[in-house]
């Protein structure tokens, strides 16, 4: 088993390290980071067949970047993402019987958003078990909602690839139906592509005008940065997984600096 170079990460688990092997794609766990795992699983009531799984979930490419290792979380994220939709639409598709397929996109949209997952992330404590490149964490890594985001669909990936789909959905269906739950509520799965451009036409008489700004990351990672000029106005730019959903994210941003509702 040939070991490649010790990832450490400076948060309260700075002092927990993993070993990259070269078996499988996976992560040699060693006793204090496994600790830290099974305490995290204990808490949330899950099971684990492999430890080493569950660890590489939370590996940031930036740790493999300044090792030269490519062993990262963005296979399982990449899985996790198809995973979180599938839940997502089983969810909607039951709860919301009498609404149509364009509605519940929109619901879906929403709760699985980078800002809703980040949240869950965050309450799940996810953001101590990530490990990340030293700059990346100098940079403030540990806090950023894309990287939590990314790692919770990774999590619900090697759920998935540890326990099969029922285990993956009784874990994150609670969550998404709270979600689905206060979106219902609080009335908020507008189009705010639609709002803007309504009030952008009543007040301006000029319809908003989205730009790419640019695209990153690799072709099934990629990240869409859109802004939206709005009467010389502009908002962002901002991200999104596809193009669409960064121009919904760019308008939501215009909507909530022009006070629209």
């Amino acid at each position: 088993m040939k070991q490649l170079k010790t990832l450490t990460n400076s948060s309260n688990l700075s002092k927990n390290k993993s070993v990259f092997t070269d078996t499988a794609g996976l992560i040699n766990v060693d006793p204090a980071r496994k600790k830290t795992l099974v305490s995290f699983l204990k808490n949330e009531g899950i099971r684990f067949k492999s430890i080493e799984l569950l660890n590489l979930s939370f590996v940031h490419r930036s740790a493999g970047n300044e090792t030269g290792n490519k062993n990262n979380n963005e296979r399982l994220e990449f899985l996790g993402d198809a995973i979180l939709g599938a839940v997502a639409a089983n969810l909607l598709y039951k709860k919301l019987s009498d609404k149509p397929e364009g509605d519940l996109a929109k619901i879906k949209s929403i709760v699985v958003s980078e800002d809703i997952l980040s949240a869950i992330a965050l309450e799940l404590q996810l953001d101590n078990l990530l490990i990340l490149g030293r700059g990346e964490e100098l940079s403030g890594g540990r806090g950023k909602k894309t990287i939590l985001a990314d790692a919770l669909e990774a999590f619900i990936g090697a759920v998935y690839m540890d326990s099969g789909f029922t285990e993956a959905f009784n874990f994150i269906s609670p969550y998404i139906n709270s979600e689905i739950e206060k979106v219902i509520e609080n009335r908020q799965f507008q189009d705010f592509k639609s709002l803007l451009q309504e009030y952008s036409q009543k007040k301006f008489k000029k319809y908003p005008q989205y730009t790419l700004v640019k695209k990153s990351g690799p072709e099934h990672l990629r990240i869409f940065w859109v802004e939206v000029n709005v009467n010389d106005m502009v908002y962002g730019p901002v991200t999104g997984k596809n193009k669409k959903g960064a121009e919904q994210e760019a308008a939501k941003l215009a909507c909530r600096e022009l006070g629209i509702n």
